[in-house]
């Protein structure tokens, strides 16, 4: 086959998977010059796939001339897979699943592109991976077969906190059992039995501190936090990330106990602070040029079909990481999202929003910045003054 009718049938074939689709036309943006290339035959053609850190020259722009290193983290709020073991019924989560034609990896199929696209993502894991049965009494009580950490790994999750109200549902054993399928799947993981350290391809060390408030801990952190920063930084790390379950249940604001801590948790030397357990997003607060996330709200949340607030975001911040070690805050963005891809019921499948929607949550988000500040006003707090949806600074 000559080359002009091998070029033509490529055409042929690559319009019929376009319509097959839904497109109404070929989208030849994936090709570099904007057409397939020519080749004599299938076997030899190419088609041209950049790294997501790969400039058409071949070099990464995460490498800087300096000898910086650009690093950016992608974090959300609560991941809640399996169901209840006390009960008999199949959970919501395995009805959804045997929909799926994608299997275990349905849940990030709609945002696992994002989380490819950085060095580090981080989830709250609220839950257990265990076959053992719950040791709770709580009203709720959370887990998934060892089996279904591929949610994560398949989503291109790299690191959890682990520091919940719901990771001991299932006792020690059952924490036992997390931590040693993270560990078996390759994924970091912080909690009370200690710190977390991720190494980015780019050879950044992260670590990874996670507390819960509850139950009268507010003074134990206040005292180890500190020190736990100083001994992750003894390690190596260059960029610390520290994460707390704390404040009320359905509050889009954090409370006079949050704020203080927070601004301690950067005053001791962390990097960046992600919070959750409200179920609701909460603004974001720049305190000494760092962030704290008060909440992030659910994610794939298979506790409710029919939350009444599918609202949510994807922070993302990238660091610039100096010669010497030292880590600068290189800005943020956030990416407005749906905890569901449905609108009228929650199928656990967080989905990134259309423009409309993305204005919508980034004008609450506003809002909840005026009411956030007056709550606040005896600590002087300043929300961030906008919430970015593309990076204000290109490498």
């Amino acid at each position: 086959m000559n080359k002009r009718k091998l070029l033509f049938a490529l055409f042929a074939f690559l319009c019929l998977a376009a319509c097959a689709v839904g497109e109404g036309m070929l989208d030849l943006s994936q090709f570099a010059g904007g057409e397939p290339p020519a080749a004599e035959n299938w076997e030899d053609a190419v088609f041209e796939t950049r790294a997501w850190y790969e400039r058409e020259d071949g070099s990464d722009w995460r490498m800087l001339s300096d000898g910086s290193i650009v690093v950016t983290v992608s974090a959300t709020g609560d991941v809640t897979i399996g169901g209840d073991t006390r009960k008999k019924n199949k959970s919501i989560f395995d009805k959804q699943l045997e929909q799926e034609a994608s299997g275990l990896a349905f849940p990030m199929e709609n945002v696992k592109a994002i989380f490819e696209a950085d060095d580090m993502t981080i989830v709250n894991f609220e839950g257990t991976l265990t076959n053992g049965k719950s040791k709770t009494k709580n009203t709720y009580s959370f887990a998934a077969p060892p089996e279904y950490v591929q949610v994560l790994t398949t989503g291109d999750i790299e690191a959890v906190s682990l520091e919940n109200n719901h990771i001991m549902d299932h006792g020690d054993a059952g924490y036992e059992d997390t931590c040693r399928t993270l560990e078996n799947a390759g994924i970091v993981y912080s909690g009370h039995l200690g710190s977390g350290m991720f190494t980015t391809e780019t050879g950044v060390k992260i670590g990874m501190l996670s507390y819960q408030t509850f139950n009268g801990k507010y003074p134990s952190i206040y005292e180890a936090m500190p020190g736990d920063i100083a001994a992750l930084r003894a390690q190596g790390a260059q960029i610390v990330i520290v994460s707390y379950h704390w404040g009320e249940e359905k509050d889009y604001v954090p409370n006079e106990r949050q704020v203080p801590l927070g601004r301690a948790t950067i005053d001791a030397g962390a990097d960046l602070v992600l919070g959750h357990h409200s179920h609701r997003m909460n603004p974001i607060e720049e305190y000494n040029g760092k962030y704290i996330c008060y909440s992030l709200g659910n994610f794939s949340f298979a506790g409710n079909t029919r939350p009444d607030d599918m609202d949510t975001f994807i922070f993302q911040q990238r660091f610039v990481v100096r010669p010497d070690g030292t880590a600068e805050n290189g800005g943020f963005r956030i990416i407005p999202s749906s905890i569901s891809s449905q609108e009228s019921i929650n199928d656990f499948k967080p989905t990134p929003s259309d423009a409309e929607n993305a204005a919508r949550i980034v004008e609450r988000l506003l809002e909840l910045n005026k009411k956030f500040e007056k709550n606040s006003k005896k600590f002087g707090v300043a929300a961030v003054a906008q919430y970015p949806t593309e990076w204000t600074t290109q490498y």
